[in-house]
């Protein structure tokens, strides 16, 4: 039987396609999908007209924002090779009048101004400028709607939202100003400026259509400012904006050397520098760890970490930085802010630090107050063979919010179960906040004559879930030691001298108890300095000491104090003076304490120099090797996994394909980050073809206007990575400048660069091969929606100023009076919002367009 095959077919109308399958002549399969002109330039991939319309309207909208977050992760790349290019220095030697050779100290090439508007405005606007351009070269030199109207749209967020964000994010009582505010003015005039030239060049000189002239003098603009407000950092234009540069930061008249200013690159401790001159050297690091160390309580891996963060914030922030921070917040990667290296008590040693401009003693608590530590109060006792029952009591420290358990058990030594006592395996429960129990112990009473015995408790701990809530302490075994004698005894010095290291932490001093063990007796001891100082070598005074009843030894504690200094060894004394209840003292009563200094003193300080290292490196802003890009690309958290939250594997999961792509860009550290910069400017530019083919389907199916799509989604997917950037800037810095000082320059250069640029393309073709009619730009929406964000600007820019000038507002552009930074901020979103509704009305003829 010959075998029958299937013939496909498609059929198309003016307003459907149908797909037809038949066999045997009769049709066994057919669909039909309605025609639409939702087209993209390489989407879609698919014939999609026979898929549900709700649903590939959803389709797409999931995969517009997974986009974001694609441009976000390689617009990372491209400002780290930003960063990297902008980061570079020169080396200036000093004269030095003493013997240690010249003082260096390092600036950087680019000036700050102008790396902001130009590389890091570039790195903040890429997609926005890319989609502009893209835009009009995939559509033939013809002038579409989702390039500008998201550059204007950008720009209405990036002033009104990201600004509202930032007034009312500073801590309450707190103010941030601008510092470089004749630069802020000049970007601020521009970015007014640029917005009634494209009205200008749109409706007033070649109305609907621009001519080349037109759109070069648009992207001259762009060199124009760069030069104005290069003078104005300078200091030229001061006497210009009545700016006095005396009453803000001293700079250096002969070389720069950045946004540094004096005092954020100071130590906190005392006046000490340890990070100056855009440098930091071994003596620097290890001077900052002597003396957090002499100050805290901190484990040598925690003092790395307070090291390694100190280093990266004292020195001078870009916004790129804070953006590249932002980015990896958001998708799960490698941090780079200090504070997300640090658990919560770490983190408040650190501000503590910060805080004072004299370190404090900072109580910071080991990793014992972690846990609940059990243990009993004294590690033996003596009895009478007919005490009876008598009562041991265990003690608890360190955490104590939770409930624990631990198991009390008899062990024999020379006593036996049964004859001398009776045994003990009973499990103890501590409720919370309760430090104290007590188990009874029965001694048996044979009436026969036997020499002293002994036998053992024995802590251990419980199974179960609050087994990981506590730990045994030092004392978790105890001799019980069984007497013929009812004396309260004698009481001496386990020996007469005793060696400690510098860095042990504290001397333990052992009492003895001998000849009775009755009664409660209290023993006063006193400290007596020789070689080694009370209060600079070690903790002394004097104190006390009570055994219990039947206890037979118990430790003094004495501080020692490592001042991390390499010095000859140092003692003291401790003398037993006082003592009660008719006990008496022995022949001991005073022992010497050796302080030795630690033979692996440099060993030591290499370590946590290496581990110092470590962690800088793990707050790199860029990688130097393909490994480490790899690296950060395949795991977590750049492989911080105990620091990963939830949120940051859920994201590295949702953005691990993106991660692995972009992974084969060469690694920002790479040929002084040139070839990254490029790369990275390629791949965004393939990945904005898709975004706006996706935002323009998207809109498409929804019937959603390009412009409403533009100045909506667009323009808040490619913004909300500065919003968080500007956020963090506005609260870690301590002027405004980074937060939305660059916020004017940025506005004027998607203007100036992200439409002068394709303008000039499509005039240019345009005037060759149809010179006719030339390059044409309908006013219509996009004039709208330029006068309507020019007016918003007006006021939003007015409303900064008097902020800096008004007491009302604590006389600065962010923070200041609780009332006045809420009441800034509302105001600035209800600019943003009615921006974008009297737009969106316009663009659908709900309101006419007066031009």
């Amino acid at each position: 039987m010959e075998e029958v095959i299937p013939e496909y077919s498609w059929l198309e109308n003016s307003t459907h396609v149908c797909y037809e399958e038949e066999m045997a002549g009769s049709v066994t399969s057919h669909f039909c999908g309605l025609r639409d002109d939702c087209q993209g330039m390489v989407l879609p991939l698919v014939l999609e007209i026979t898929w549900s319309k709700q649903f590939r309207a959803a389709l797409y909208f999931i995969g517009l924002l997974y986009s974001f977050l694609g441009i976000g992760i390689v617009s990372d790349l491209f400002m780290s090779a930003i960063e990297k290019i902008t980061s570079k220095t020169k080396q200036v030697h000093l004269p030095n009048s003493g013997d240690d050779g010249p003082d260096v100290i390092e600036y950087p090439v680019w000036n700050g101004t102008v790396a902001n508007l130009t590389l890091m405005a570039l790195g903040s606007s890429a997609p926005e400028i890319l989609l502009a351009i893209i835009g009009i070269v995939g559509n033939n030199f013809e002038a579409e709607a989702l390039g500008p109207s998201t550059i204007v749209g950008s720009a209405s967020f990036n002033l009104l939202a990201i600004s509202a964000v930032c007034i009312s994010g500073i801590p309450d009582g707190e103010t941030r100003r601008i510092q470089q505010f004749p630069v802020f003015c000049i970007t601020a005039l521009f970015s007014i400026l640029a917005y009634i030239w494209l009205l200008v060049v749109l409706v007033f000189i070649s109305k609907d259509r621009i001519e080349i002239w037109e759109a070069v003098i648009t992207f001259l603009f762009f060199p124009v400012l760069v030069v104005i407000a290069y003078c104005a950092d300078k200091g030229w234009l001061n006497k210009l904006f009545c700016h006095d540069p005396d009453k803000h930061a001293n700079k250096q008249q002969q070389i720069e050397l950045g946004s540094c200013q004096p005092g954020e690159s100071e130590g906190m401790l005392g006046d000490t520098e340890y990070f100056k001159g855009g440098r930091v050297d071994r003596d620097a690091l290890v001077g900052f760890i002597k003396d957090i160390k002499k100050n805290t309580k901190l484990s040598d891996e925690d003092a790395a970490v307070i090291a390694a963060s100190k280093v990266v914030d004292s020195q001078p922030k870009s916004r790129i930085w804070y953006r590249i921070g932002a980015t990896r917040n958001m998708t799960g990667g490698r941090k780079i802010q200090p504070s997300l290296k640090m658990n919560d008590k770490l983190k408040e040693v650190y501000d503590a630090i910060n805080d004072h401009s004299e370190l404090p003693n900072i109580e910071y608590p080991d990793s014992d107050a972690e846990k609940s530590i059990i243990e009993f109060h004294a590690s033996s006792a003596a009895v009478m063979e007919n005490i009876g029952t008598f009562k041991v009591l265990v003690c608890r420290h360190g955490k104590l919010t939770s409930t624990v358990r631990v198991r009390v058990e008899t062990i024999d030594g020379s006593a036996n179960e049964g004859e001398d006592y009776q045994a003990v395996n009973e499990v103890l429960t501590f409720e919370p906040h309760e430090t104290e129990k007590q188990i009874g112990v029965t001694i048996v009473d044979d009436n026969q004559w036997e020499p002293d015995e002994e036998f053992f408790l024995k802590l251990s701990m419980v199974s179960g879930d609050d087994s990981i809530e506590m730990k045994l302490g030092r004392t978790s075994i105890m001799e019980i030691t069984i007497l013929n004698d009812d004396e309260p005894g004698t009481f001496q010095f386990e020996k007469r001298g005793h060696l400690v290291k510098e860095s042990c932490g504290n001397a333990l001093l052992s009492i003895i108890r001998q000849n009775g063990a009755d009664g409660d007796v209290t023993i006063k001891y006193k400290t007596i300095d020789k070689s080694a100082i009370g209060g600079k070598d070690y903790e002394g005074g004097e104190g006390e000491i009570e055994f219990k009843h039947g206890e037979t030894q118990r430790d003094i504690q004495i501080p020692i104090i490592d001042d991390m200094e390499s010095e000859k060894d140092e003692n003291f004394e401790v003398e037993l003076y006082d003592i009660n209840n008719g006990a008496k003292l022995g022949k001991i009563t005073r022992t010497a304490v050796t302080i030795t200094n630690d033979d692996e003193f440099n060993s030591i300080m290499s370590k946590i120099l290496l581990m110092s290292n470590a962690n800088m490196d793990g707050m790199r802003v860029h990688n130097e090797t393909w490994a480490q890009q790899f690296k950060d690309a395949m795991v977590v958290n750049g492989g911080d996994i105990e620091n990963a939250s939830v949120g940051d594997y859920v994201m590295h999961f949702l953005t691990f394909p993106f991660k692995l792509i972009f992974s084969i860009i060469p690694p920002a550290g790479m040929g002084g980050g040139w070839p990254c910069f490029f790369v990275s400017l390629t791949m965004i530019g393939l990945l904005v073809i898709v975004v706006g083919d996706l935002a323009g389907i998207f809109g498409c199916l929804v019937n959603l206007r390009s412009e409403v799509t533009a100045i909506t989604f667009v323009a808040l997917g490619t913004s909300l990575p500065d919003t968080f950037a500007s956020k963090a800037a506005a609260v870690n810095e301590k002027t405004a400048d980074n937060a939305i000082g660059n916020v004017t320059g940025s506005n004027s250069v998607n203007v100036f660069m992200g439409l002068g640029i394709p303008w000039m393309i499509a005039s240019i073709y345009h005037a060759i091969y149809n010179p006719e009619v030339g390059f044409v730009v309908k006013a219509g929406a996009l004039s709208f929606s330029v006068v309507l964000y020019t007016i918003c600007a007006i006021m939003a820019i007015t409303l900064i100023l008097a902020r800096r000038f008004l007491p009302v507002f604590g006389s600065a552009e962010l923070g200041g009076t609780k009332w006045g930074k809420y009441a800034s901020s509302a105001f600035l979103v209800f600019l943003w919002i009615a921006y974008v509704v009297l737009s969106s009305l316009q663009t659908y003829g709900v309101i006419t367009n007066p031009l």
